[in-house]
């Protein structure tokens, strides 16, 4: 290995006690892979199956803690006790390649595909005539925040190393958070205090069944946009007043979903200063933070690191083109490391048929929906 790259493959320990070999995390990403009840898909394992080595930390795909909730095609799912085995499994398949397993926690709302609600209701934080939702009851509320400590439950059981809350990419937990998509008046919403208790709700449920289990070493980390394009949505302002709400919190690390490394605040902050360091400065060493964003190429990747407003690099796209790529930049291996899909092996990549698809159609269109990410929403 290059000298120079040996800082992305320091220890970092955790607060919890738990030591990551390196600095490099496996971002989640949907793989469209998993079968239509939810549990571990044959392509899955697959693509599963040879992403995890030599990274320190691997986060799964957004898995579903509801029915009802389902934003993707193939996502998995940590909701039923028939689905401990699939859980199960695939934990052991991350961990085997050396890498700490993370289950993302995650439910679509107004996001849902309808065609995939099993029978059941869109539901979020308010009606949304556009998308078909309406506003979650008060007992429906109650029985959201919950799901997420049951699949935590799951999680545990199943043997993951730990847990990411989805709080990003406008999904249920943002969407109560925000002011643009939560119009609520009870106990959820109106204030930006009231929008607030949802995902801290959600994250006391996890820590909760953490407790319960006497899970100490259970890793917990809460995932966040910063920002939203709409009037009332989301500001860095309101992004600080959720670190400091987070930081609070026995968590074990905070993840940035950012589509740009180098994105510059929008507003409630200096306009002129980056994000990730506009967080990195807020958090104030009270917790490690993933950074991400469009990074490829290893050097690309240690300049991120080496800005010091991250203390955890998180690779999506890159991952899926090169399955390897930390095991490629121990072995000196960088000069193979690629920007782009060769259409000629396949074999190579390991993609489900669908995410396949997507990267051949002549597009980029595989891009969002890979990250998590609904296009019309990336700058957020």
């Amino acid at each position: 290995m290059d000298a120079k790259f040996a800082p992305l493959f320091q220890e970092y320990q955790l607060n919890n006690g738990v030591t990551l070999k390196n600095r490099l995390v496996v971002a989640p990403m949907t793989h469209f892979g998993s079968n239509a009840d939810g549990t571990l898909g044959a392509q899955e394992r697959i693509f599963i199956g040879n992403r995890a080595g030599d990274m320190g930390m691997f986060i799964l795909a957004a898995t579903l803690v509801q029915d009802g909730g389902k934003a993707f095609h193939g996502q998995p799912e940590a909701i039923h006790e028939s689905q401990l085995a699939s859980l199960t499994e695939t934990a052991a398949l991350i961990k085997a390649q050396g890498a700490k397993a993370i289950l993302q926690i995650h439910h679509g709302g107004k996001q849902a595909i309808t065609e995939l609600l099993n029978g059941r209701d869109k539901i979020s934080a308010s009606a949304d005539e556009a998308s078909g939702t309406r506003a979650a009851t008060a007992d429906e509320v109650q029985s959201l925040i919950a799901a997420f400590g049951h699949a935590t439950d799951l999680a545990i059981r199943a043997g993951f190393d730990g847990v990411e809350i989805h709080g990003a990419n406008n999904y249920l937990i943002q969407q109560f958070y925000s002011g643009h998509s939560n119009r609520r008046t009870d106990e959820w919403g109106g204030s930006r205090e009231k929008r607030l208790r949802f995902p801290l709700a959600v994250v006391d449920a996890v820590l909760a069944v953490k407790a319960q289990h006497q899970a100490e070493q259970f890793i917990v980390g809460y995932r966040f946009s910063p920002e939203e394009p709409e009037e009332a949505g989301l500001t860095m302002q309101d992004t600080f007043v959720l670190l400091d709400a987070l930081t609070a919190k026995p968590l074990q690390y905070l993840h940035v979903s950012l589509w740009d490394f180098y994105k510059k605040a929008r507003r409630g902050a200096d306009t002129q200063a980056y994000r990730m360091q506009l967080i990195h400065q807020r958090i104030g060493g009270k917790l490690p933070l993933i950074g991400v964003g469009n990074l490829y190429l290893p050097d690309e990747i240690l300049a991120a690191f080496n800005t010091g407003w991250a203390e955890f690099i998180a690779l999506g796209k890159t991952v899926m083109i090169n399955p390897n790529i930390a095991g490629q930049i121990l072995r000196g291996e960088c000069a193979d490391i690629a920007r782009e899909i060769d259409p000629q092996r396949a074999d190579h990549y390991g993609l489900p048929d669908l995410l396949w698809h997507f990267t051949i159609s002549g597009t980029q269109a595989w891009l969002p929906p890979l990250l998590g990410q609904d296009p019309k929403i990336l700058d957020r």
